[in-house]
């Protein structure tokens, strides 16, 4: 007898609860707000899909509310794609939202750019109709782009390139492909690159002044034996090397794509004025072709986010003037296992600050190691010469600067005029000879632990200002060789150590 009243009141507060103010709807009345006002999508190239961007839309009254359609502005003919609160779409009806609650709209395009008149292609996502109309405008800049990618054969395979062998004798592929005899990238519009790209043997590709190249992960460009790449940049009309992801959340996220590899036997390459970003190595030179010429010439040039090395010499000949590096994983110039290596009037630095770093700003060896039956095996190389001169060698770590000699071998190496970090203040490095920084034959006129004042090394602006300890402290000779900085002004005499003359924030 005690149940059936406690059932009939059940029955009642259910009934009760179904009829809450928030859960019986009205007409929206246009009072509608967003998360933001525009979306903007960033750039894409054509026929490419966009990331997934996303709209908040909040109903702040005390009422639930139906809004009768949420429509693209251009109808099912818009590019644009739509999800409303989990249905995908173009057209939606009667979409309910709770007081003070709100939805998620997520937006996609793919855009053909030869079916758009203007490269900023526009719409709107429309709510309600009439009176009661409000909109969130869509704005996308679409370019169009030359693909290069790996071809399929008749099964689906995709073309690759031989890297060679590994220790165990099998095979080394990547995705990739080779391009067709000498070749040359223009700046009429961007490249877009899956897998390696390789220069040929004995062939040659030539990128001309304001040429965008992106790379999609796992993608990177790859110079053979005898072949030859000449970057030819300018000031104000750089070469661009960097992901395919234009959003601005990507622009400076490390390791979206592989590298620019000079391999081994590669001759005569050259790079003037380009900016190489987001890679997992900027740039891998190998192997010496010619101890007189120089297995790369780079000048004018900056590499920043490397998620490990930003520029990578192996028992390689490299001639630098102006360049800048920063942010890297590892070191951003690491000239190892010997070899021949000359810079002048360049900025070396790391503020990497994605996770831990224990290498040095600046590495320099003549060996490398490998691993043969559970020994480990040193094999030593010359270091013919390793000459920095009126260079700035900075970071975030206390030894910005490791000199790493094995015995056995020529070890040349001279540091003049220079502005470096060596703050080893519990004496680790004492007595060992390669940091005698009083001995002239290695060392002469260089500030240790001077302050650079770079204008904001955590966003890759390395140009130094009025308090710099570099300021005409270069030497002559150098500045000589090198008379104007990386952005085209005049130095004077004398000029300032790094790739900058400095000037007022």
């Amino acid at each position: 007898m005690h149940k059936q009243p406690l059932f009939y009141i059940a029955i009642v507060l259910i009934a009760l609860s179904s009829c809450r103010k928030d859960f019986d709807t009205v007409l929206s009345t246009g009072e509608l707000s967003f998360s933001k006002d525009t979306v903007y999508l960033d750039t894409v190239f054509t026929n490419i899909g966009s990331s997934t961007y996303r709209l908040k839309v909040y109903n702040k009254s005390n009422q639930a509310i139906s809004i009768p359609s949420i429509t693209l502005g251009k109808g099912t003919n818009s590019f644009y794609r739509l999800n409303v609160d989990g249905t995908p779409g173009k057209s939606f009806e009667n979409v309910e939202i709770l007081a003070k609650d709100s939805i998620y709209i997520f937006i996609e395009t793919t855009i053909d750019y030869t079916q758009v008149t203007d490269p900023i292609y526009t719409d709107a996502i429309v709510f309600d109709n009439g009176i009661n109309t409000q909109d969130v405008k869509l704005v996308t800049l679409v370019q169009d782009a030359y693909f290069l990618y790996p071809s399929k054969d008749a099964n689906g395979i995709i073309e690759t390139i031989n890297l060679g062998l590994d220790a165990d004798g099998n095979p080394i592929n990547i995705n990739g492909f080779y391009l067709n005899g000498d070749t040359v990238f223009t700046n009429e519009k961007p490249y877009v690159i899956y897998g390696y790209c390789a220069v040929p043997e004995n062939s040659s590709l030539t990128i001309n002044a304001g040429a965008k190249i992106y790379f999609h992960a796992n993608s990177g460009l790859i110079v053979s034996n005898s072949a030859t790449l000449n970057v030819n940049g300018s000031l104000s009309n750089e070469v661009i090397f960097e992901g395919d992801r234009l959003e601005s959340d990507f622009s400076n996220i490390p390791g979206q794509w592989g590298a620019i590899w000079l391999r081994e036997g590669s001759i005569n390459n050259s790079i003037d004025y380009a900016i190489i970003k987001n890679a997992s190595v900027g740039i891998i030179a190998d192997a010496i072709s010619n101890i007189t010429t120089p297995t790369l010439t780079i000048k004018n040039s900056q590499i920043y986010n490397s998620a490990n090395f930003g520029l990578l010499g192996r028992e390689t000949s490299i001639y630098g003037e102006n360049i800048v590096i920063n942010n890297s994983g590892q070191s951003s110039l690491a000239c190892t296992i010997g070899g021949s290596y000359t810079f002048i009037h360049s900025t070396f630095t790391n503020f990497w600050s994605n996770s831990f770093r224990d290498y040095p700003t600046v590495l320099i060896n003549n060996y490398y190691t490998y691993t043969e039956n559970n020994t480990e095996m040193v094999v030593i190389k010359d270091l013919s010469t390793a000459h920095f001169t009126n260079c700035i060698i900075d970071g975030n770590n206390n030894i910005e600067l490791v000199i790493d000699k094995a015995e056995g071998a020529i070890f040349n190496y001279k540091f003049e005029n220079n502005l470096f970090k060596f703050d080893d203040y519990n004496n680790v490095y004492g007595g060992i000879p390669e940091y005698n920084f009083e001995d002239l034959t290695y060392y002469s006129n260089n500030i240790i632990n001077g302050f650079s004042d770079f204008k904001s090394p955590q966003n890759n602006e390395l140009i130094i200002g009025n308090s710099s300890d570099a300021i005409q402290n270069a030497a002559i000779s150098g500045t000589l060789l090198v008379p104007s900085d990386i952005l085209g002004n005049t130095r004077p005499t004398p000029a300032d150590i790094g790739a900058y003359q400095h000037t007022t924030f």
